[in-house]
């Protein structure tokens, strides 16, 4: 799946160009893969753009300005919908991709929903088994991090232990017997 984003390479406005920036900088810094489309050089992407953003996301005059965020031909939103996005950590769903393993957005479908994988829902679970399954993998983090410092403290002291007792059994010089 490749995200388009509409723009426009010659345009006037200081703040178009700067929202056009932020969206191609934030999903070069995402490694998303993106097909940048310009309205202002090709006739035919702008005609296609202004077609196929839904009515009720058109501006008061009815043309919409770049830039203008797709997935395929599934309409994403402008940068105003980009940019709340963004600042709820949700741009992967805005975009209707599979967030990446590890990620916060992919641990909150996690929750939500359990497994996501390529952006569906796999065995889909009730909220009661997600919260087990999330206390059982918190568990083990715990465990499994807990165990080895524990581990590592045990075997310290047996080894201080072990020095200490060395160092009874010793016979003691004269020299140490003054003292």
């Amino acid at each position: 799946m490749v995200i388009k984003v509409f723009l426009a390479s010659s345009s006037g406005s200081t703040a178009i160009k700067k929202k056009q920036q932020d969206v191609l900088g934030f999903l070069e810094a995402l490694k998303v893969d993106y097909a940048p489309l310009d309205i202002a050089c090709n006739e035919d992407n702008r005609m296609w753009m202004r077609e196929n953003v839904p009515v009720e996301k058109k501006p008061t005059n009815g043309i919409p300005l770049p830039p203008q965020i797709f997935n395929e031909e599934s309409y994403c939103g402008d940068y105003e919908t980009f940019f709340d996005a963004k600042e709820d950590n949700a741009v992967y769903a805005f975009l209707g991709l599979p967030p990446p393993p590890g990620s916060k957005e992919a641990k909150e479908a996690y929750l939500e929903n359990g497994p996501v994988e390529n952006g569906t829902i796999v065995n889909g679970t009730d909220d009661a088994e997600d919260e087990e399954n999330l206390e059982a993998e918190e568990e083990n983090i715990d465990d499994d991090t807990l165990k080895a410092p524990v581990k590592e403290e045990e075997a310290q002291e047996e080894a201080e232990d072990e020095e200490a007792k060395g160092e009874d059994d010793q016979p003691v010089s004269e020299e140490e017997e003054d003292e």
